[in-house]
């Protein structure tokens, strides 16, 4: 029980294929209590039925454009818990005609919205958490491939993740000195509702079967990877994109 006595916030489930309610089966297998986010009244009803199988303490909405939605969810954690042991931003979007679109067409508009709610949402996010860190803590984002390497069909979200993974490096030089420490999980392509809308995902996940020396990774073994990342275990480990990808990262 790595995570036993751990209090974890989880942003980013959507249903039970998400990576995010993966993680969150592995933080609570661990022993950790949950406090868990759903985008809206809309979603409600997909994510309070595994908020509650996970027994998450705290269940909340979080639209990070709506403004106040996400320092009214920490001020929950603040009253409840008077503390935040891991946190974990699992949450990506980017307008479908941008995102299938080349990255010299894209739009001021959309490059700018998929940046904040992909990237600068977990800036945010860790600096809300910051002060409920104070004896040390872990914060977790997930990146892909496309951050390092340019891959065909993935366009405009490559270079928003890869402004995700510089960001986990400088705040995990800015929070090191207060022992929190700031990871990115980059998974191999996993079947989720949000990929299903890059353009030719099929194609992507086929190549990567092909080419991988292990199976692709499942939600599962991302959520293995993330709990320990959040446990102490990994109290040496930060500033890093961690891949999770049957190997795919090494030949693709």
């Amino acid at each position: 029980m790595a995570l036993s006595g751990k209090k974890g916030l989880v942003i980013g489930i959507a249903n039970q294929d998400s990576i995010a309610y993966g993680c969150a089966k592995a933080f609570r297998a661990e022993g950790a209590d949950l406090a868990v986010s759903y985008l809206n009244a809309k979603a409600e009803p997909y994510v309070r039925p595994l908020a509650d199988g996970l027994d998450a303490a705290i269940i909340e909405p979080l639209d990070v454009r709506v403004p106040g939605q996400m320092e009214a969810l920490f001020e929950r954690v603040q009253k409840d818990w008077g503390r935040l042991d891991f946190l974990l931003h699992a949450i990506a979007f980017a307008p479908k005609a941008d995102l299938h679109g080349r990255v010299v067409d894209s739009s001021w508009e959309g490059f700018a919205q998929a940046m904040d709610i992909s990237c600068h949402s977990f800036v945010r996010m860790a600096k809300l958490a910051e002060p409920l860190m104070d004896k040390g803590g872990a914060m977790l984002t997930m990146s892909y491939i496309g951050a390092a390497k340019a891959m065909r069909d993935y366009g405009m979200m490559g270079a928003v993740k890869s402004t995700l993974e510089s960001c986990v490096r400088y705040m995990a030089l800015e929070l090191g000195q207060k022992a929190i420490r700031v990871n990115a999980i980059s998974p191999g392509p996993i079947r989720t509702r949000a990929a299903g809308g890059l353009k030719n995902f099929d194609a992507a996940v086929e190549t990567a079967e092909a080419n991988a020396p292990l199976p692709l990774a499942t939600a599962e073994d991302v959520g293995a990877l993330a709990a320990f990342l959040a446990s102490d275990a990994a109290r040496a480990i930060t500033g890093q994109t961690c891949y999770v990808d049957g190997g795919f990262s090494v030949v693709g």
